[in-house]
């Protein structure tokens, strides 16, 4: 295969169909073939928070200041070495970054490691293939601005790439954890209206909620840790709302550390809760009803009329067809 047949359009169509269809293949066999991961991500949570309530035995034990280490493991020696070599924490991240990776359900600091160095690297990867393209692969077809500005356009693209990434799994996960929250509610409420204590439901409902959204099974979980072990319970609701992102979520926990401080009821404030977020649910529902016959429409014109009319008008147009020929 020659350079001419490479850098062809045709050449380049056929590319970029067969990128197409595999991912087509694989967006739909991929959730068939994946298996269960419920086991073994609730696994690793209790896992983590045993290490959560060893770490802060030891930090009140030694009474340390630098105890609040990571509990994941650490990221890799070149990449760590490569981030604290250009200070890329604190070029390229502040406290919001971190944020975001949590919402995202990367917590730990390899996450951030890896997050910077994506940014770094990709840039650098994407402008290597672009100019192999442009300059190898094309030849002197177009004139060389053109190639320039095409390959650092693609590099400024790769700039982006790890942001909407997390973008995109902040609001998969959110919508996920949006949708299982209203159902979790009410067991939670359930279970404290039974006589269970707050850590005790939050338990119950992360091993119950866990076959319908993992991830706020392992939110749950995580806040059962944090309140057997945090000096006050406001941190651990705060710390839920921030890594969750949902305002549903926020807003309970925001009344439960209103009924904490001001002794109010739990259960009471709770069922109140859970009336609205039902409420919300529903609204959410119709707002997704409502907003169908808008998003149908174009899809209509240009898929559903043409069929409509061919069959319609078909069958005059044959026997038009039949008397010209007669």
């Amino acid at each position: 295969m020659d350079l001419e047949t490479i850098a062809s359009s045709q050449f380049l169509a056929a590319v970029l169909a067969m990128v197409a269809v595999t991912g087509t293949i694989f967006s739909l066999v991929g959730p068939m073939l994946s298996g269960d991961t419920l086991k073994s991500r609730m696994k690793s949570v209790a896992l983590e928070r045993d290490r959560l309530r060893a770490k802060e035995r030891a930090r009140l034990q030694s009474n340390q200041q630098d105890a609040r280490a990571s509990l994941r493991n650490q990221p890799k020696a070149q990449m760590k070495s490569l981030v604290d070599r250009f200070n890329l924490k604190e070029i390229l991240s502040d406290e919001s970054t971190t944020e975001k990776l949590r919402m995202a359900g990367y917590r730990g600091s390899a996450p951030l490691y890896y997050f910077l160095t994506a940014r770094v690297a990709l840039p650098v990867i994407l402008l290597v293939i672009s100019l192999f393209y442009a300059f190898v692969i094309i030849g002197d077809d177009y004139p060389t601005v053109a190639k320039v500005c095409f390959c650092i356009a693609i590099a400024g693209l790769g700039a982006f790439l790890p942001n909407l990434f997390l973008k995109n799994k902040i609001d998969k996960r959110k919508l996920n954890i949006q949708r299982a929250w209203p159902d979790a509610l009410d067991l939670m409420l359930i279970c404290v209206e039974s006589g269970m204590s707050i850590e005790g439901a939050f338990q119950k409902v992360a091993e119950e909620v866990g076959v319908q959204s993992v991830d706020l099974a392992e939110e749950l979980s995580l806040t059962t840790a944090e309140l057997s072990y945090l000096s006050e319970r406001r941190g651990a609701y705060e710390n839920l709302a921030k890594r969750t992102g949902v305002d549903g979520v926020k807003n309970v926990m925001m009344a439960l550390i209103q009924a904490e401080r001001y002794g109010t009821p739990v259960g009471s404030a709770m069922r109140t809760m859970a009336d609205d977020t039902r409420e919300q649910r529903m609204l959410f529902a119709e707002q997704k009803a409502a907003s169908l016959p808008p998003k149908l429409t174009v899809p209509m014109i240009l898929f559903f009329l043409p069929v409509l009319f061919f069959i319609i008008m078909s069958p005059a147009i044959m026997q038009v067809m039949e008397i010209d020929a007669f």
